[in-house]
C-alpha cells in the first residue's frame, strides 16, 4: 500500500511503498523488508544459508535494525555511528541464533538501509542488495557490492561486462551472520527535490538491466506502481530469485516545517 507521510524535520509529503515477492523459481521467500510508517526507516535484507536459515537471518536482522534505531532515533548519536552500531546488532543476534540453532549455522543476510533523520537522508548497507538513485541529471547505483568480483572490477582484474555473467558473482565478501564482520558501510545522501530512491534485492538487480531500471522509474506515477512493475518485471524476466524492492519519492517542491530550516 502506497504511504503518505508528513515527516516532523525538513521535508515533508515523502512518498513511499514497498514489496517482496517469492519469484518465479523458488518456494521459499528469503528476503525480508520493512517500511517505517513515519516514513523515517527502510530495510531490505535477503537471507541465504538454506530455507530456513535464510529467512530467519533476513528477518532477525531487520526486527533488530528496526528496534535499535527506534530506541535511538532521539540520542545523540551521530546517524553514521547508529547506522554501524544497529548492523553490528544484527549481526550478533544472527551469531547468537547460529549457536543456539547449528542447523542454521551458515544463514546469513545482506541489508541495505535508508534512514531520514534530523532532515538527511542516511545509507548502510552489507552485501550485494542494493540502493540506486533517479534524478532528473542522471541515475547511479550509490552503494558497491560487497563480492569477489566487484572488488576484482575495481582491482582492474575484471571488466564491468565480465562481471555481469561471472559464476561468481553473488559470492559475498561479506554479509551480516559473520564473525569476521568488521565494517558497514555508511553515506550521507545528497538528494534533491524530484530525486527516487529505490532499494532492492539482487532478485531485482540480476533480472533487470540499468536502463530498465530507469525506465519503469520514470513512467511510474506513484511509489507503488514503481515497486509493482519493477517486480512484476522481473518475474517475466526469469524471477530466479526473491525479489524485494522500496521505492522513495521526494516531492519536486517539498514543504518545509516552520521553524525547521
Amino acid at each position: 500500500m502506497l504511504n503518505v507521510v508528513r515527516m516532523s524535520y525538513l521535508i515533508t509529503d515523502l512518498m513511499f511503498a514497498g514489496s517482496t515477492d517469492v519469484g518465479v523459481q523458488r518456494s521459499v521467500n528469503q528476503d525480508s523488508y520493512y517500511v517505517s510508517p513515519q516514513g523515517d526507516l527502510f530495510i531490505v535484507a535477503d537471507g541465504m544459508g538454506g530455507h530456513v536459515g535464510g529467512k530467519e537471518a533476513s528477518r532477525l536482522s531487520t526486527d533488530v535494525i528496526r528496534e535499535f534505531i527506534a530506541a535511538r532515533q532521539d540520542s545523540d548519536c551521530a546517524s553514521d555511528e547508529l547506522l554501524k552500531k544497529a548492523v553490528f546488532a544484527a549481526n550478533e543476534a544472527v551469531l547468537a541464533d547460529q549457536r543456539q540453532h547449528p542447523d542454521r549455522a551458515e544463514m546469513g543476510t545482506t541489508v541495505v538501509i535508508v534512514m531520514v533523520r534530523n532532515g538527511q537522508f542516511w545509507c548502510a548497507h552489507v552485501g550485494d542488495s542494493r540502493l540506486y538513485l533517479l534524478r532528473e541529471s542522471g541515475f547511479m547505483q550509490l552503494t558497491q557490492d560487497h563480492t569477489w568480483v566487484a572488488q576484482a572490477m575495481v582491482a582492474g582484474e575484471l571488466s564491468a561486462e565480465q562481471l555481469a555473467t561471472h559464476p561468481w558473482r553473488h559470492v559475498l565478501s561479506q554479509c551480516v551472520g559473520r564473525e569476521d564482520l568488521k565494517t558497514v558501510d555508511t553515506q550521507m545522501l545528497k538528494t534533491e527535490p524530484g530525486d527516487r530512491l529505490l532499494l532492492c534485492s539482487d532478485g531485482l538487480s540480476e533480472e533487470l538491466s540499468r536502463d530498465a531500471i530507469i525506465t519503469y522509474l520514470q513512467s511510474a506515477q506513484t511509489c507503488e506502481e514503481a515497486v509493482s512493475t519493477l517486480i512484476s518485471a522481473a518475474n517475466v524476466r526469469g524471477g530466479r530469485d526473491n525479489i524485494t524492492a522500496i521505492a522513495l519519492a521526494i516531492p519536486e517542491f517539498p514543504t518545509v516545517v516552520p521553524g525547521c530550516a
